[in-house]
């Protein structure tokens, strides 16, 4: 692989700005975003998604004038910035509008912003999780018209799905193995030379970009739908009396038995991926019954955890109506502040229905966010003085285990476990 090449990075968020720091230990590498805020952030050397740790971030940090000649990483919010790489790794988010169908918006904006400084012989590699065929019949047509260049004759492309675990300082984007492809043979082995030159876990070169696209959209669904089993399982044990954990604990006895646990299925991937392969397979004709039935199961599970904390309630006698509820964490999984597509929302919305009161807690979300996203107060601090007539762990951050629940209890409040860590001191869990 040759170490001169030159990499631009466009979207420096959970996924990009991974990627860019490993790359940056042996290229030259640009990361572009659109977001003043996070440009600046990040070259003062903080990153507040939490993923690169600051002594990471500034080891490999160089200025405008270095990255000319020397291997680092230049963050910037400037397209001429870009111009001249010979590698463009898109890492935008493919999120879902209301209706649940894919918005590809950011991929095409992405596109349209890399088109404009395309040049002969390049590579385009998008790592956004689309469903097949969008790098090629959705991504490739706006490089085309931008750029006025040639598909597979003046420039190519590549799909190299993102599979960073956000919060997971074990799983770090080095330590796991990528899918590769191009849109030749020959590309696809640069691609993969690209990433195997840093991917300490080694690399998977798929023999086409629809079989990389199509690979990692299941992925994500095959973990959504055996989620939903589980979820389906706590609802029918639950009718029975009977501890989902620990008919989850004996089962998994078994050595094939695959130990997912019920929960909120949320987030930019899980919640989000299925939507993707079951509009295309929708396109073609084809209703997608198993997926669609494991999204609308753990679409339903917020509005489900609330109505058990409700029953609990009542079984103590607490009024529900005005009654008052702490919500412990609001991001959509544990030890990590991204709040984009979280499921904990629901079980709000449907607390507030019954006319409960609720504060959300939560130390590692972003205020300002959390308004933004959902027009709601999320605290960063807590004060001992104040009791609640019921307290929901959604989030398992580190810091909720360490917690001291009592000192925000009366007498017969109730505590609901929704990740199922607390122990059996609870009076109810998922």
């Amino acid at each position: 692989m040759n170490l001169n090449s030159k990499i631009g990075v466009i979207g420096l968020g959970y996924v990009g700005l991974p990627l860019a720091r490993l790359f940056a230990e042996k290229y030259a590498v640009v990361g572009f975003d659109i977001n003043q805020n996070r440009i600046e952030e990040l070259s003062s050397g903080i990153d507040s998604t939490l993923e690169v740790s600051a002594s990471l971030l500034q080891s490999v940090l160089v200025s405008k004038d270095e990255i000319k000649n020397k291997k680092g990483l230049y963050c910037s919010n400037q397209l001429e910035d870009i111009a001249g790489c010979n590698y463009y790794i898109v890492t935008v988010p493919t999120p879902v509008d209301k209706n649940n169908r894919p918005d590809l918006t950011p991929l095409y904006k992405a596109s349209e912003t890399v088109a404009k400084v395309l040049k002969k012989g390049d590579i385009v590699i998008y790592e956004s999780t689309v469903y097949p065929g969008v790098t090629e019949e959705e991504c490739v047509p706006v490089l085309e018209r931008i750029s006025g260049l040639q598909f597979n004759v003046d420039f190519f492309a590549g799909y190299s799905p993102e599979r960073i675990n956000p919060g997971d300082k074990l799983h770090t984007v080095d330590k796991i193995l990528k899918v590769t492809s191009g849109s030749t043979p020959g590309i696809g082995q640069k691609v993969d030379d690209l990433y195997q030159s840093v991917i300490t876990a080694g690399t998977h070169l798929a023999p086409s970009i629809k079989v990389a696209e199509a690979a990692k959209v299941i992925e994500n669904s095959q973990r959504d739908i055996n989620i939903a089993f589980v979820n389906e399982l706590a609802k029918i044990f639950s009718l029975m009396n009977i501890d989902t954990q620990a008919v989850l604990e004996a089962a998994g006895t078994k050595w094939n038995f695959l130990p997912f646990k019920p929960g909120l299925v949320g987030g930019h991937c899980i919640g989000v991926d299925p939507y993707y392969l079951a509009q295309k397979a929708q396109e073609l004709g084809y209703h997608p019954e198993i997926i669609l039935a494991g999204r609308r199961l753990n679409d339903s599970m917020g509005e489900y955890v609330a109505a058990q904390v409700v029953k609990l309630m009542i079984k103590k006698g607490i009024s529900v109506n005005g009654a008052s509820l702490l919500m412990l964490g609001i991001t959509f999984k544990e030890n990590c502040p991204d709040v984009r597509n979280t499921k904990i929302i629901d079980v709000i919305k449907a607390l507030k229905e019954y006319g409960i009161s609720v504060t959300v807690y939560d130390p590692l979300a972003n205020p300002e966010e959390v308004m933004k996203e959902y027009g709601l107060i999320s605290q960063t601090q807590l004060t001992n003085e104040i009791k609640y007539d019921a307290i929901v762990l959604g989030v398992a951050h580190a810091e909720f285990l360490r917690m001291n629940l009592s000192n925000h209890q009366y007498d017969n409040s109730i505590i609901y476990d929704v990740k199922g860590v607390l122990g059996t001191a609870v009076d109810g869990r998922l």
